[in-house]
């Protein structure tokens, strides 16, 4: 027991540290915890449910006898006696808990006592403990009409440690009957609980204890279990069963989630930038021991390979390798003498609270292109992953904790599109990252954007390719196999369209040999080469599309909707599909697909001298194409490519190779409707000049000799 000694060798006992916490319970739980670890025992003096928990010491269970004294002499048998109880005696110890904005903050009104600590806090009677077992049957013996000393009594029967009372039981019908049936909300004080710390060991011990089926927030340090009923169901593609559960969290929370990042921010600012540097190399090694367990949550939840979940998280961990070395490219400009004494300098400084939104295609790549530049640069962030895949997210949370992040410096919080409206809307969030589709993009930055913050807005695309009659067959066939089909189509880099000039019969029976040769199958399996799509109602809109394109005219030249993968008959599997004769009017090339299909289209040559004009209608089909964001050629012509990368209105131009995903130090990829914003999400200016904001300082320093009003110089 942690108490210590006053001046005069009497027993001190401490009062907890002022604190903030998500709701009333919590900041009780730690309360009750702290106390008992000093030897004394709390309980709540006054409550204003919604507003304001006063808790007062019980005096260290000192027992008042409230026994009426019977006269033996009156003969008198079988007289009534009060039972003896405890009661709130006259300690001077007060702690009061207080909602404010959003959040219960505790302060410590009065922290001396006047009585000695507890030497064996079990014998308290708030020293009780039901277990989970014991809960439900008080559930089932409530339902059942049993009052709680009937309740109590039945218990007693199967334990008859339980110290208890029915007051107690009470409570916890009140508890449930709001539909909490969270155990450890029912514990009471235990003698061998502790203080719980902001650190990464507790953060960690609260992982393990909570519901693992529910994925908690994290706020200000702590994994926390939403207060919300609803949630949305995490689900294998592959088995079409349930993984995790995700909350759609409530106002409250993204408000003490906020509250926590606001709070955190003048102390992580002015962390040195070395420190911060420090933990983000140690982030990175994390990332390296665990890219297995990160690869595997990944594939559980996304359904891709788990060969092409671990390239995802080694992308992401270029851009953490990248914040690693930010402190140099976040130096400022000095200019000295600009005019006599006066020096001008600018400093780059941290904006202050930034948030990221994030698409389920990359689980782990796009929150790394986002938290770990912008907490480097000294910002504090909300993350807000995707509701279907937010396993990797959660896990890098707990890593860069372990790291050594301090509270509140990184925030999680689920939810839908009020979490989304949340983050635009909320006062103190001063920068969103966005990646996702067209409409929600959109919405973001036009929302986001009326409330005066930066936003960086990466949207749905597509991209297309030009294979001329000159190219090399078999490297541009193994290039447009693995961008088209790679992922199962659902990435951002993913080639969705082909434009043959010239014959396309010897490009069609090759692309249909090496289509065939995927091996389609669940993630986890070896040999697996294409996972399943991420929904049953993704696969059911591209078989819609599909099945449009072909009544319009399209010629289905490999059909993957029907694929079956032996001992994963519930799986959303949709093998190689190629359609050839697309034209640009029909649905399939108008809308993003999403998944494995290749859309094939010709540009017939009339004659040896056309190869220059069908080009230029290869560029005009591509900039007609307002979501065409990246485009590629295949050639051996210098001439032709050079026309190609000079004349497509494009972010990204590929001349024999495939859109990939940029490296960090590289120019972004976004443009025209693609990206909105201010500047795109890579490269120096996404995540340097983002994240930060220009101070200018001018300077003079007057010496020992100041300068007179008429130019000389005084004397000292």
């Amino acid at each position: 027991m942690d108490v210590q000694n006053s001046i005069d060798g009497t027993p001190q006992m401490l009062p907890p540290p002022p604190g903030t916490f998500i709701d009333r319970e919590e900041l009780i739980k730690y309360v009750g915890e702290f106390a008992v670890s000093q030897g004394y025992v709390v309980t709540i003096k006054q409550s204003k449910r919604d507003k304001v928990v006063v808790l007062g010491c019980d005096r260290g269970g000192v027992y008042r006898n409230r026994r009426k004294v019977t006269d033996e002499s009156s003969g008198v048998e079988n007289t009534r006696q009060r039972k003896t109880g405890s009661r709130l005696t006259n300690c001077p110890f007060e702690a009061v808990g207080k909602k404010e904005e959003g959040l219960w903050v505790l302060h410590i009104r009065t922290g001396t006592h006047n009585h000695e600590p507890l030497r064996n806090i079990s014998e308290h009677p708030s020293a009780r403990r039901l277990s989970e077992n014991e809960i439900f049957l008080i559930k089932e013996m409530t339902e059942a009409g049993l009052k709680p000393r009937q309740i109590l009594k039945r218990l007693r029967q199967t334990n008859p440690e339980l110290r208890s009372t029915p007051k107690h039981v009470y409570n916890v019908k009140a508890k449930l009957r709001q539909g909490n049936t969270t155990v450890r909300n029912f514990k009471s004080l235990a003698p061998q609980t502790t203080a719980v710390e902001n650190n990464f060991q507790a953060a960690v011990e609260q992982t393990r204890q909570r519901n693992s089926s529910r994925v908690p927030n994290l706020i200000g340090g702590r994994f926390v279990d939403s207060q919300s009923f609803a949630s949305i169901d995490v689900v294998n593609p592959a088995t079409e069963e349930v993984v995790s559960r995700v909350p759609l969290s409530i106002d409250e929370e993204f408000k003490a989630a906020a509250f926590a990042a606001k709070r955190a921010l003048p102390s992580w600012r002015s962390t040195p930038i070395t420190t911060r540097q420090r933990i983000i190399f140690k982030l990175q090694d994390l990332i390296r021991r665990d890219i297995d367990k990160l690869a595997m949550t990944i594939t559980a939840e996304h359904g891709k390979v788990l060969k092409d979940a671990y390239d995802e998280v080694l992308r992401g961990l270029e851009v953490v390798e990248n914040a690693c070395g930010l402190a140099i490219v976040q130096m400022g400009q000095f200019t000295p003498n600009i005019s006599k004494g006066i020096d001008s300098y600018s400093i780059r400084e941290p904006l202050g609270v930034c948030a990221g939104i994030c698409p389920f295609e990359f689980p782990a790549m796009i929150p790394l292109w986002m938290f770990p530049a912008a907490i480097a640069c000294g910002n504090t962030f909300i993350l807000k992953p995707s509701e279907q895949v937010p396993g990797a997210s959660m896990m890098l949370a707990e890593l860069a904790m372990e790291a050594g992040l301090p509270s509140g410096v990184l925030n999680i919080v689920h939810g839908n599109n009020d979490i989304l409206n949340a983050i635009c809307d909320h006062e103190d969030i001063k920068a969103i990252s966005f990646v996702g589709p067209t409409p929600a993009g959109a919405f973001v930055h036009s929302r986001a954007s009326a409330h005066r913050k930066r936003v960086q807005s990466n949207t749905g695309i597509k991209n297309l390719a030009v294979v001329m009659p000159d190219a090399n067959m078999g490297a541009t066939l193994n290039a447009l196999v693995a961008a088209g089909f790679g992922g199962g189509g659902q990435k951002c880099a993913a080639i969705s369209t082909v434009v043959f000039i010239g014959s396309l019969s010897p490009w069609e029976d090759k692309l249909l040999e090496r289509a065939r040769q995927i091996k389609v199958n669940a993630g986890t399996e070896e040999e697996a080469e294409l996972g399943p799509v991420s929904s049953k109602q993704a696969k059911e809109r591209i078989c819609q599309l599909i099945q449009k394109s072909i009544e319009s005219g399209a010629r289905l030249v490999l059909d993957g909707r029907l694929v079956a993968v032996a001992g994963y008959n519930q799986g959303n599997f949709m093998g190689p599909t190629i359609l050839s004769d697309v034209t640009v009017n029909m649905d399939c090339y108008k809308e993003e697909i999403s998944g494995p299909v290749l859309l094939c289209m010709q540009i017939l040559l009339t004659t040896l001298h056309a190869q220059a004009d069908s080009v230029d209608e290869a560029i005009n089909i591509i900039n007609g194409n307002k979501y065409v964001s990246g485009a590629s050629i295949f050639t051996i012509s210098g001439l032709i490519a050079r026309k190609f990368q000079s004349e497509v209105e494009v972010g990204q131009v590929g001349i024999n190779a495939p859109i990939s995903d940029p490296l960090p130090f590289t120019s972004s990829f976004g443009s025209r409707p693609t990206f909105t914003g201010d500047v795109n999400i890579d490269g120096k200016a996404g995540l340097i000049h983002f994240y930060t904001q220009m101070k200018r300082v001018t300077q003079q320093w007057i010496g020992i000799e100041n300068t007179t009003a008429d130019g000389g110089n005084s004397g000292p």
